[in-house]
C-alpha cells in the first residue's frame, strides 16, 4: 500500500553504502521510519531532499513485515536553513527531536506534536537564542502529553510560576520577548530538569547543549 503524507525529518542514518534510513515525524502516521534506496548515490532523485529537519511531502510503500517502510518520492517544502548557520540553534532542534522521540510511540497519530515541532523550528530560524524558547517547547510538549505541571504543588516563586503560565499559553513570538531574570531562568531550568526526569525516567538527550548559550 502506498501512503502519502507530510513530514519533518528527525534523524537519518546510513543503511548501506547507497541507502539511507530516514526517521520522520508526520501528523497522521506519527513517527515512522523509511528506507531511501539509492539515496546516497550521486544521481539519486532524493539528492538534496533528505537532511535533518527538512520538511517534505513524501510517499512510501508500507512494509507488511517490519516497521521500516520504503520511501518512494519526496518533494522538499522547507529546509530550515538558518539551523545550519548556527550551532546553538541546531543543538536546540536536535534536543527537541530527541524529546519527541523519547516521549512518543511510533506509528501513532501526532498531529498536535507535529505542529508544535514545526512551529518550534520556524521560531528557531527567526529568533535570537533565548533559553525560555527551549522551556516553552518543553512545557508545550508536556501539555500535549498530558503532563502539564501542577504549579500549586511546586515550591516555585510566584514570578517563576507566572513565566511558566505565559510560556505554556502564549505564542512563540510572545515567549521570545519575555524577560525572565537570571535567577528565574536558573529556577525554571532546575525545575524542568527534575520534572522531566521524574515523568520520563531520564532527560531527553542534548538538553544541556540546547541550553549552553544560556551562559
Amino acid at each position: 500500500m502506498i501512503e502519502t503524507t507530510t513530514g519533518l525529518i528527525l534523524r537519518t542514518r546510513p543503511l548501506t553504502e547507497t541507502s539511507l534510513i530516514v526517521h520522520w515525524l508526520t501528523p497522521h502516521f506519527g513517527r515512522i521510519a523509511t528506507v531511501a534506496k539509492g539515496a546516497r548515490r550521486a544521481q539519486s532523485p532524493f539528492l538534496g531532499k533528505l537532511d535533518l529537519f527538512y520538511l517534505a511531502d513524501f510517499s512510501f510503500s508500507r512494509s507488511r513485515h517490519s516497521d521500516l517502510h520504503t520511501l518512494r518520492e519526496a518533494s522538499l517544502r522547507e529546509t530550515h536553513g538558518a539551523l545550519r548557520q548556527d550551532l546553538g540553534r541546531l543543538r536546540q532542534a536536535a534536543y527537541a527531536a530527541s524529546f519527541v522521540e523519547q516521549a512518543t510511540e511510533t506509528e501513532t497519530s501526532l498531529a498536535a506534536v507535529f505542529e508544535l515541532m514545526r512551529e518550534f523550528l520556524v521560531c528557531l530560524c527567526r529568533q535570537e537564542f533565548a533559553p525560555q524558547i527551549v522551556f516553552a517547547f518543553e512545557l508545550k510538549l508536556l501539555q500535549e502529553l498530558g503532563l502539564k505541571p501542577d504549579l500549586g504543588e511546586t515550591k516555585l516563586t510566584p514570578g517563576a510560576k507566572q513565566i511558566i503560565c505565559a510560556l505554556s499559553q502564549t505564542g512563540w513570538l510572545a515567549a521570545s520577548r519575555l524577560k525572565p531574570t537570571r535567577a528565574q531562568t536558573s529556577e525554571l531550568r532546575r525545575f524542568l530538569h527534575g520534572f522531566l526526569i521524574f515523568h520520563l525516567g531520564r532527560l531527553p538527550k542534548g538538553r544541556a547543549a540546547a541550553l549552553a548559550n544560556e551562559a
